[in-house]
C-alpha cells in the first residue's frame, strides 16, 4: 500500500501553537469564524478521502429479519416496509455508503404501498417473488428477478404484488443522503389512487428494444423513458458482448444501464451497471472516485477492499467506498459471475471530480491483510 504524504513541507499548513495564538483562535471563534491553516490539510487531503468503510452485508442472515419485518409491520403503517442497511461510519446519515442509501424492502400477495414522490431518486433491483409491479407516473411495470427499475426524483410511484403472485422482496437504492446534504429534499403523498396513464408495461415495450426508438414521441425529462431493465435481455446481452470483446482487467465483461436516449446515465444523480465475471476471473486492482453499492445477482466469489477479502454469493450485499482499492474475483472455474451495482457517478462526473488509480505493486494484486 502507498506511504501517506508528509504535511511537513513548504506549501502546506505547519503553523505551531503558542499561548498566543490560542488565545487569538479562541477570539475567532467567538466571532463564528476560524483560521484556514488550523483545518486546512483535513479539509484538502492529498488524495480523496472516503469515511465509509468497505462493508458486506449477508443475505442468509438478513433474509429471515426482512421477511419478519412484514408480520410486525404492515405498509399502511410503516409506508414502506424497509430493513436499511448502514455503513458503520456513516449512521448519522443514515448511508450505506457516502452519499448512498440501499434497503431490502418486502411485500406479501395483495399488499401495496400509498403513491407517493420525493426529490430524492430510487432504483429497485428484484431479489425474489412474483408478480411484483412499481407504477411509475401512471405507468404500471411487471417486475421478475433481477430485473432492474427506475423510479426518478419527484415521480408519483408505489409498488406492490398481485394477489396471486409470491412474496416479493427487492433492493432499494436511493440518493437521500446526498438530497438531504443538499437541504433540497421534501415528501409527499398522493391524494387516494394514482390512476393508470399507459398500458401495462408501456415503457419496457416502448424503449427496450435493442437500439430502436419511437421517433414519433417526445421525451423531454432528465431521465430515462426506460422504467425497467430486464433481465432476460440483460443477461443474454452480456453473454454476447463477452464473445466479441476482450476482458475488461478490473471488471470483466461491464456495461452501463444507459438512456435509451441519449446514451448517458439513467438518473441526474445515480447510475448503474451490470457485469459478468467470466469464469475463473481474477480481477485486477484499482481504486476510484464515486462510492458504489454492490449485490450478487449470479454465482459467487470475492473482492478485496483495501486489503481486506468479502466473500459473497447470490443476493448479498457490498460496498467500495470512493477513493478504495479493490478487485473482483470468480470463485468457480466452471460458471460466470454477476455484479450489479449502482453509484454516484452521475454527480462526481459531471462535477469533474472522476479520477482513476492503477494498482501497480504485486503484479495488480492487492496482498489480503
Amino acid at each position: 500500500m502507498e506511504t501517506p504524504q508528509s504535511d511537513d513541507i513548504y506549501g502546506r499548513a505547519r503553523v505551531e501553537d503558542t499561548p498566543e495564538l490560542e488565545a487569538y483562535y479562541k477570539e475567532l471563534e467567538g466571532l463564528g469564524a476560524g483560521a484556514l491553516w488550523t483545518v486546512a490539510n483535513d479539509i484538502e487531503p492529498w488524495e480523496p478521502r472516503s469515511s465509509s468503510i468497505p462493508m458486506l452485508w449477508k443475505y442468509e442472515d438478513l433474509r429471515p429479519l426482512v421477511l419478519k419485518s412484514s408480520e410486525l409491520v404492515t405498509p399502511e403503517k410503516a409506508g414502506r416496509r424497509v430493513v436499511y442497511l448502514v455503513n458503520d461510519k456513516r449512521r448519522d446519515v443514515s448511508a450505506a455508503v457516502g452519499w448512498l442509501y440501499t434497503g431490502i424492502q418486502v411485500t406479501r400477495p395483495g399488499e401495496f404501498t400509498s403513491a407517493h414522490r420525493h426529490k430524492a431518486s430510487a432504483l429497485r433491483f428484484i431479489m425474489e417473488g412474483e408478480g411484483g409491479y412499481t407504477v411509475v407516473d401512471g405507468n404500471k411495470i411487471m417486475l421478475e428477478v433481477n430485473d432492474f427499475v427506475i423510479t426518478p426524483n419527484s415521480t408519483w410511484h408505489e409498488h406492490g404484488v398481485e394477489a396471486g403472485g409470491k412474496t416479493c422482496i427487492w433492493q432499494d437504492g436511493l440518493d437521500i443522503p446526498l438530497v438531504n446534504a443538499l437541504e433540497a429534499n421534501d415528501y409527499a403523498v398522493y391524494d387516494g389512487t394514482q390512476p393508470l396513464t399507459a398500458p401495462i408495461n408501456h415503457s419496457p415495450m416502448t424503449y427496450g428494444g435493442n437500439g430502436l426508438i419511437p421517433p414519433d414521441k417526445e421525451w423531454n425529462k432528465p431521465y430515462s423513458p426506460l422504467f425497467k431493465y430486464s433481465w432476460k435481455t440483460v443477461y443474454p446481452a452480456l453473454l454476447e458482448a463477452e464473445k466479441v470483446n476482450d476482458v475488461n482487467i478490473y471488471d470483466g465483461i461491464i456495461m452501463q444501464y444507459s438512456n435509451p436516449l441519449t446514451g448517458g446515465h439513467v438518473m441526474q444523480t445515480m447510475g448503474a451497471s451490470i457485469q459478468l465475471l467470466p469464469k475463473g476471473f481474477k480481477g485486477k486492482a484499482h481504486k476510484h472516485t464515486g462510492s458504489f453499492v454492490y449485490q450478487c445477482a449470479k454465482g459467487k466469489g470475492y473482492t478485496i477492499i483495501n486489503g481486506k477479502r468479502f466473500d459473497w454469493k447470490e443476493r448479498d450485499i457490498f460496498c467500495v467506498p470512493s477513493w478504495a482499492w479493490h478487485e473482483h474475483h470468480n470463485l468457480s472455474d466452471t460458471e460466470d459471475a454477476c455484479l450489479f451495482s449502482f453509484n454516484d457517478l452521475p454527480v462526481i462526473e459531471s462535477l469533474g471530480l472522476y479520477q482513476e488509480k492503477v494498482f501497480e505493486e504485486n503484479g495488480g494484486n492487492q496482498q489480503e491483510l
